[in-house]
């Protein structure tokens, strides 16, 4: 399907942050756009502000008349995590729709423009909105598609003038393989979605591959250690083809160097905190230079760039009260949390509310979840958050937990009892981690911290 024939759009599991996107994009070049989603969210309803139509029920009678007959211009977008049997899903398919995944919209979407992928296990999210951020902010322009809320845009989907494109590459499902981008940028290869790929030399396969999908004469960056055999490296230290140097901390502000071969930028001030988010900053300049973008420009955008929402996002900032919310859910991603955290506040003692997400990443990973939480000082842990799944026996939360040194500090709690023991304990220091529902604990928690 042409993108110019696309009148009308679908899209089925519409609340993703990704699905949302698409949706925003589709209603911006003046196409009727509906959806179903499962469960009502902040997300859903903005949409239904900006006039998008969306079920909440998976019943046919629900599905908009404008789509309940296969049509020339009709496409019908569903997210992989929707449910085989799903009776919408089902009923686009019996009736012969044209029927698409979210990745290969956006290979459509992508064809023809100059295009920045970035893809990672983690940090593919603030790295791409980095990237848009630094052609935005100098004057350069892009369109994007965005892994989250950039809280300077208050949005994830941006619209450019130009014929420039930044999407966040995602692995799950090999959904990225539809990309063939002009850059490519690839944050980490940790293992993880072994429920898709099995094994983690096969994920690393598919991440080999989209590397190998760059356009003729196309540019690669990675971080420095990944199995990736061309392309340009960075890191947050030496010995890399891009590298941050001098990093230091001045008020909670993070500040560094940067160096390639033939440019160097001193005294960067980042506007987010975050060691990982240096080492993102790194390879987000080095993109902005193959672009030939001028360095001071580069260094002011960095500065202005206030993050994405649920990324190491400040809830709380006083004196007396530190509560950050962070999207982690994968071993990899807490430790860079916490770690930034240790070092941001080292005289503060650390409690940490998280919520599992996924009964196969539980049970996949739960010996380094054990290894990472055990850093905290007051462990607050949640039920698993199943998200597209349904339970799996012997796998629980307390899986975490029995691979851990038993301590009173460190405990399995209901999300009641988390609200009521951060009402009463007011802990100075506070984050609170997982990709699932956990965010509708935010305001509850800032109040009680707050007072209020």
């Amino acid at each position: 399907m042409e993108l110019n024939s696309i009148q009308r759009v679908f899209l089925i599991g519409i609340g993703g942050i990704g699905m949302s996107g698409l949706a925003r994009y589709f209603q911006h070049r003046g196409c009727l756009v509906a959806g179903y989603d499962k469960t009502q969210t902040a997300l859903t309803l903005a949409l239904e502000q900006e006039n998008i139509e969306i079920a909440y029920h998976d019943e046919i009678d629900y599905i908009p008349f404008d789509f309940n007959e296969p049509e020339d211009g009709t496409l019908i977008i569903y997210t992989p995590a929707i449910p085989a049997n799903s009776l919408i899903l089902t009923f686009f398919q019996d009736k012969k729709f044209s029927l698409k995944k979210r990745s290969e919209v956006l290979g459509i979407i992508s064809k023809g423009l100059f295009t920045i992928a970035v893809a990672g296990t983690h940090g593919k999210t603030t790295t791409s909105s980095l990237i848009a951020h630094v052609l935005r902010a100098s004057g350069n322009d892009c369109s994007a598609f965005l892994g989250g809320i950039a809280t300077n845009y208050q949005t994830n989907v941006l619209f450019g003038s130009n014929e420039m494109l930044v999407v966040e590459a995602d692995e799950y499902d090999r959904s990225f393989l539809t990309l063939h981008p002009d850059i490519a940028v690839v944050t980490s290869m940790d293992a993880d979605h072994l429920d898709i790929y099995g094994d983690k030399n096969s994920m690393a396969e598919a991440f080999q591959q989209f590397a190998s999908q760059l356009k003729t004469d196309g540019k690669l960056i990675h971080k420095k250690g990944l199995p990736l055999q061309k392309g340009l490296t960075y890191a947050t230290e030496g010995e890399a083809d891009a590298f941050a140097e001098n990093i230091n901390i001045k008020n909670g502000n993070y500040y560094f160097d940067f160096r390639n071969q033939q440019t160097q930028i001193k005294d960067i001030q980042l506007g987010i905190a975050g060691i990982h988010n240096v080492e993102n900053a790194v390879a987000a300049i080095q993109v902005a230079l193959f672009l030939e973008i001028d360095p001071q420009e580069i260094k002011a955008s960095l500065k202005s760039f206030l993050g994405i929402k649920r990324r190491f996002e400040y809830i709380i900032n006083t004196e007396k009260t530190i509560y950050i919310d962070d999207y982690a859910h994968h071993p990899e991603e807490l430790r860079a949390a916490i770690a930034s955290l240790k070092e941001l506040y080292p005289n503060k003692e650390l409690t940490v509310i998280f919520q599992p997400h996924l009964f196969t990443r539980t049970r996949d990973f739960a010996d380094g979840f054990a290894e990472v939480l055990a850093q905290t000082d007051y462990l607050l842990l949640l039920d698993i958050y199943p998200a597209r799944e349904l339970p799996i026996a012997g796998v629980n939360a307390e899986m975490i937990l029995a691979r851990m040194k038993p301590s009173s500090h460190t405990k399995k709690y209901t999300v009641k009892e988390a609200l009521d023991y951060v009402q009463q304990q007011k802990p100075e220091l506070l984050l609170t981690v997982g990709a699932g529902d956990i965010d509708k604990m935010v305001e509850p928690l800032k109040a009680a911290l707050q007072n209020v």
